[in-house]
């Protein structure tokens, strides 16, 4: 319901279709569902694909979705010279209009299971029909021995898995069934660039893998690059970006400004990986760390791998070499394995075997073959036919059991925001990852434009940084020992962990203006000249930074006033939730579920910008906004009461209550719904505020002195 298979569908026809190599590219989708209407859905995209590949490669068109090509408003007929596009046009369009219909099909009929359970076409039982406990399933379509296009041209491989589930087995959610792809994908094509992409997020820019191989391939820097990471863009968000879901000043102004130091952080998504890097292996500018064993032949073996690179330098303090064992032995093997084409069978059993390879990637031979072939491919030793069955394999549930996933390879367990951890780990390796941001937007998704949709989104960020902060791989105190994580780095990522706590004061900030208005009293104590001065200079060289920062990178301000509005909105509902999460799974060992944000609107264009779906996460701000506009009316009130010598101070109290009212704004104009459509929640909260309200007049009292209430409660005892 949250990532319909029709967006699945054009992401995976955007894939097929990218201007690349046909024998190059291999898309894996990954199910942990394990739903027979992916499956089926995924048969039917296969299908379509015979004719869209084509079609998109014929006449250069872009995007390569056609749900989103279709739906453009422009003049689709520039820039095209040959006749018969037009009606290869108005086809494809009913293709594909026909296309839907049969995905919208297999919803319909999914949206209740049978009692049996679901049956396949030949009738045998779905073997996914209970989600948590089934087996592993492969099914490969098109590729070199597959389906051709209906142009007789060869297509990409296309890869359905739904790695094993059992109960009692920790599966690692999104970060698992990343690993699980890795593997799978290793054992049948092992390509030695990986592409990492959401479900909703579809190939915008067909030419975006070679803008990346742009960077993994450049001689001079190739092997310090761990991944090169696209910009995030959204389609569907509204024209005012109410709740800043372009998230601008990260991806045009932070992101950026990073790549000038180790490169930007990984975000889960539009990112190319190496995959060497995935598999824990240090860049190849640093020098080989030699392997320490006290058996002979190991001694032996390392002494000849010394002699056949005799370039690698070893001069390092002996402390620093075997501060990490496990490190050591990867490094040492990645570097020394360039030599492996000239061991036979039995000398390179005996190397995986002293190189505790399965105790580190598992127990699969061909794995851990096709981890030490830089350049990719499948090793020539290996059977075709019995691939399937060794793919089947590595993605069982209990693969990872005593084996470095999650933990030193692949994506890192431990947070629900496995990209931040993962990127983190491969930097401290001393890695460096690359910013790409071509004219044309490489990858576009869907954004979860409705406001708790949206808070929970922000809320499972700051939940992750909050994991992370008080987990061992916090950036405060770990990675120190190989000292190739920069010092600027490092701060970034402390910026990364760090920023939920800033909810505790910020809540402070936005409750202390309405107490002041309340109380009657200024909190905020006089400071002297010196103070002031220093406080004037620390405000201006924000501003001017700011100011900067937006004129180097092209952002507007409406784009950076809709970031500092969502910073407030955020800071004092997801991120103060997330804090006290984080501790409360620390201290009491609560998990949090791993909420999967909607992906489709419901109404019409923008219609889920409007609906209020209740939750707690709202309760702080929408109490801020009561407490300041209370606050507000209290002030003026008591200013009225007391005469012309009130009016001064009351100023400066009421423009900090209208500054917090402000940046909350877009949040109250969301809790109010589409018009002529107010949600029940905000009628209950209008009679909690009118009585609030109320009770603070009585209190006031504001336009009665106490002589004269006294003369008015004598008069109203008099029997006229």
């Amino acid at each position: 319901m949250k990532e319909p298979p029709l967006i699945t569908a054009n992401t995976v026809l955007s894939i097929l279709a990218v201007d690349y190599p046909v024998d190059k590219v291999s898309c894996y989708v990954s199910d942990d569902g394990a739903a027979m209407l992916s499956f089926e859905s995924l048969v039917e995209t296969a299908d379509f694909a015979r004719k869209w590949v084509p079609f998109c490669k014929k006449y250069a068109i872009e995007p390569r979705a056609p749900e989103f090509y279709f739906a453009q408003k422009i003049d689709y007929l520039r820039d095209k010279v040959q006749p018969s596009f037009v009606k290869e046009r108005r086809a494809m369009k009913r293709d594909y209009e026909e296309f839907k219909v049969r995905i919208n099909a297999l919803v319909a009929k999914a949206q209740k299971m049978p009692e049996e359970g679901w049956t396949m076409e030949d009738g045998t039982p779905w073997p996914g029909n209970n989600s948590r406990d089934h087996p592993g399933m492969i099914q490969v379509f098109l590729g070199h021995s597959g389906t051709h296009d209906i142009e007789g041209n060869e297509l990409p491989r296309l890869v359905y898995v739904s790695r094993e589930k059992r109960p009692g087995y920790q599966h690692h959610k999104k970060a698992g069934a990343e690993n699980a792809l890795v593997r799978v994908s290793a054992v049948l094509t092992n390509a030695p660039y990986i592409l990492n992409l959401d479900c909703d997020h579809y190939v915008n820019n067909s030419k975006a893998i070679r803008e990346a191989m742009c960077f993994l391939m450049d001689p001079q820097v190739r092997g310090d690059v761990c991944y090169v990471q696209f910009p995030q863009r959204f389609d569907g968000i509204d024209r005012s970006d109410r709740y800043a879901n372009r998230n601008t000043v990260f991806f045009d102004v932070n992101m950026k400004g990073l790549d000038g130091i180790q490169g930007p952080v990984y975000v889960g998504t539009g990112c190319v990986f190496n995959r060497q890097a995935l598999y824990g292996y240090g860049p190849a500018s640093l020098p080989s760390l030699p392997k320490a064993s006290s058996s002979s032949s190991s001694c032996s073996w390392c002494g000849c791998c010394s002699c056949c690179c005799p370039s690698k330098k070893t001069s390092k303090d002996p402390s620093e070499v075997y501060r990490d064992a496990k490190r050591e032995e990867l490094d040492a093997a990645i570097f020394n394995l360039r030599e492996i084409d000239n061991y036979d069978e039995h000398e390179r059993s005996m190397l995986i075997s002293q190189m505790s390879f399965e105790k580190t990637f598992g127990l699969s031979s061909v794995f851990i073959e096709s981890t030490l072939m830089e350049n990719g491919g499948v090793p020539d030793s290996v059977n075709p036919s019995t691939l399937i069955k060794e793919a089947i394999h590595v993605i069982g549930c209990g693969y990872e059991e005593k084996t470095a996933w999650g933990k030193e390879i692949g994506w890192i367990y431990g947070s629900v925001t496995e990209d931040i951890l993962t990127g983190f780990k491969m930097h401290c390796r001393g890695w460096r990852s690359i910013y790409c941001m071509p004219v044309r937007p490489a990858f576009k998704g869907s954004a979860p434009i409705n406001l708790s949709d949206r808070l929970h989104q922000v809320l499972r960020w700051a939940l992750g940084s909050v994991e992370i902060f008080l987990s061992r791989h916090c950036p405060l105190w770990y990675g120190f020992a190989g000292g190739r994580l920069k010092w600027l780095q490092r701060l970034a990522y402390i910026n990364t962990i760090v920023y939920p706590f800033t909810s505790l004061p910020l809540v402070a900030y936005c409750t202390i203006p309405a107490i002041c208005l309340l109380t009657g009293k200024f909190i905020i104590p006089t400071l002297s000249n010196v103070a002031s001065m220093l406080f004037l200079g620390l405000f201006i060289s924000i501003i001017v930074t700011s100011v900067l920062e937006l004129r180097w990178s092209g952002v507007s301000i409406e784009d950076w006033w809709r970031n500092e509005q969502f910073w407030v909105i955020g800071g004092v509902s997801a991120h103060l939730f997330a804090v006290f999460q984080g501790f409360l799974k620390m201290l009491a060992g609560v998990d949090t579920n791993f909420t999967v944000t909607s992906k489709a609107a419901d109404d019409g264009e923008f219609g889920e910008l409007y609906l209020v779906k209740w939750t707690t996460v709202l309760i702080p701000p929408t109490t801020l906004i009561i407490v300041n506009m209370v606050g507000v009316v209290a002030g003026f009130s008591d200013a009225l009461n007391k005469g012309y010598e009130a009016w001064g101070p009351l100023f400066g109290k009421v423009f900090f209550s209208f500054w917090v009212i402000l940046h909350l704004y877009p949040f109250l104009k969301g809790l109010m719904g589409r018009q002529n459509r107010t949600p029940t929640i905000v009628v209950l909260w209008s009679v909690l505020l009118a009585s609030v309200f109320s009770l603070v007049w009585v209190k006031i009292n504001p336009f009665v002195g106490s002589a004269d209430a006294t003369v008015a409660q004598s008069c109203i005892s008099i029997d006229c």
